[in-house]
């Protein structure tokens, strides 16, 4: 009688690990295919870099991409080998497109700008660029406090604004508006990160969100950013 009784524990056990796999995998794959709802953010695209691979583009846009942010440059001498042809691309099935800076907070703002207006076309038809605002703690162990960092970053936008003709959006990650505060100090409109939940750590409205850092499109040999406007 015992031995049937361990026998009945072991099976309803393994039932139940079978229904956790299960139920794991179901999560695991709506996380690589999810998507915000149409109804709820009817204006979506993707950010793309050169480390996305090789960009069906026509497969990106029938599958639901309205606009694209494209990383163009990062620091003072560094630029996106894809950035170029996907500007070429994005032109050519009528995608908006934008750029994207990778700020560096240990970097000269005016070199960082030099970098940018010699990498991103002055075209009235692209979108505002946006500068992602992260920490990178190996590569700038020494990173500035507020008032100094706010000073340079203001200088860098206020010269790639001139070039672009347009207000620029700051794309924060949680970690840098938590050492920094940019979004109570800088009047932009923001791009916020959070992948599946939407984020509300700068205190104030969001005009577009990272909803998702891993989708798996055919468009794509790799996961992808995928980003939604608020209305």
């Amino acid at each position: 009688m015992a031995r049937t009784g361990k026998t009945a524990r072991r099976r309803w056990l393994a039932a139940l690990l079978l229904l956790a796999l299960a139920g794991g995998g179901t999560a695991w794959w709506k996380a690589r295919t999810w998507q915000p709802e149409r109804s709820d953010f009817p204006v979506q695209g993707a950010w793309l870099s050169a480390s996305d691979g090789t960009i069906q583009w026509p497969l990106l846009k029938a599958e639901g991409a309205d606009f694209v942010y494209l990383t163009a440059c990062a620091g003072t001498g560094s630029r996106d080998m894809a950035f170029a042809n996907g500007l070429e691309q994005a032109a050519k099935l009528k995608l908006q497109a934008g750029a994207v800076h990778l700020y560096d907070v240990c970097a000269p703002a005016g070199e960082q700008a030099a970098n940018f207006v010699t990498t991103v076309p002055r075209e009235s038809e692209l979108l505002p660029p946006a500068v992602a605002l992260d920490l990178d703690d190996e590569h700038c162990p020494d990173p500035p406090r507020e008032a100094a960092m706010q000073s340079e970053l203001t200088t860098f936008l206020n010269q790639i604004e001139r070039h672009a003709g347009k207000p620029a959006l700051l794309l924060l990650s949680p970690a840098f508006e938590k050492r920094y505060h940019i979004a109570a100090v800088i009047d932009r409109n923001l791009w916020l990160e959070g992948s599946f939940l939407r984020p509300a750590y700068a205190g104030r409205p969001w005009v577009m969100w990272t909803a998702s850092d891993r989708l798996r499109l055919p468009a794509s040999e790799r996961p992808l950013h995928w980003v939604v406007v608020r209305q």
